[in-house]
């Protein structure tokens, strides 16, 4: 049964996303708005089919222009984020060169950046703040790669400066991954679905799918802007100690919601 779940799955995500990909790729020729939200409805029935519970809290944004940042798990994270509101990526450069994710990344309209070299950050900023220009809600993982799921990595500054505009909302959101099959995830569980380190991609995604359900919290704090944080450290430091919160809350309890 582990091997044929796994097996079955996959060849059901192959078989919902092959079709779907030159559909996608004409409304980017064609309806670019519709380009937008068409990834919305596909990873809805991704995390469908893959048995992934969301379960959202906080002011969910509908449209853009917003500026989302949030911790980093998994690959996981972008069908979670996508299934839950319209949004695009920024991800590293060698994301673009993955086979088969590559491309769907780009017909997500993913920006792409190379955060080793540091001349190009201005240039990358700029792109992503074009997007926010025309009203996208674009996604950054300011840890700059993926961790345990337990902790949240110190955040990289740099690309906030991507909010030229002092008024457009910074949202900050945790992701925490609780259960699997409707029990909790123990820290020797986790690392079945929080891809880290130097753990290979094809295996961690056969192994995370054959360990069945999995629930994922999805915490929407209130947004803040530049124009009231003053200064992008200043923005980054109070996303970092928010979502960190948001993860203490949601893995232990402490602080427990109303």
């Amino acid at each position: 049964m582990k091997h044929g779940r796994p097996t079955l799955l996959l060849l059901g995500f192959v078989a919902l996303t092959l079709p779907l990909m030159p559909v996608q790729q004409l409304l980017l020729w064609c309806w670019p708005s519709l380009a937008d939200r068409f990834p919305h409805w596909y990873h809805r029935r991704v995390a469908w089919l893959l048995g992934i519970r969301i379960n959202v809290s906080g002011p969910r944004p509908k449209q853009g222009p917003a500026f989302v940042v949030s911790n980093h798990v998994s690959w996981l994270d972008i069908i979670v984020l996508s299934a839950v509101a319209p949004v695009s990526f920024v991800a590293k450069q060698e994301v673009s060169r993955w086979p088969f994710f590559g491309t769907l990344a780009k017909l997500q309209r993913t920006v792409f950046v190379d955060r080793d070299r540091r001349h190009n950050t201005g240039k990358e900023r700029d792109t992503i703040s074009d997007r926010l220009k025309e009203g996208g809600m674009i996604v950054l993982f300011p840890e700059g790669t993926s961790g345990d799921g337990r902790s949240v990595l110190p955040f990289r500054s740099s690309y906030f400066g991507a909010v030229h505009d002092p008024e457009i909302p910074v949202i900050p959101v945790t992701l925490a991954y609780t259960q699997s099959w409707g029990l909790p995830l123990t820290p020797r569980e986790l690392p079945y679905y929080a891809w880290y380190g130097d753990m290979d991609l094809p295996p961690h995604l056969w192994n995370a799918v054959a360990e069945g359900p999995l629930t994922v919290e999805v915490i929407f704090h209130p947004a803040e802007t530049l124009h009231h944080a003053k200064a992008r450290k200043t923005l980054s430091a109070h996303a970092e100690k928010t979502i960190r919160e948001g993860l203490v809350t949601a893995l232990h309890g402490r602080g427990k919601r109303g």
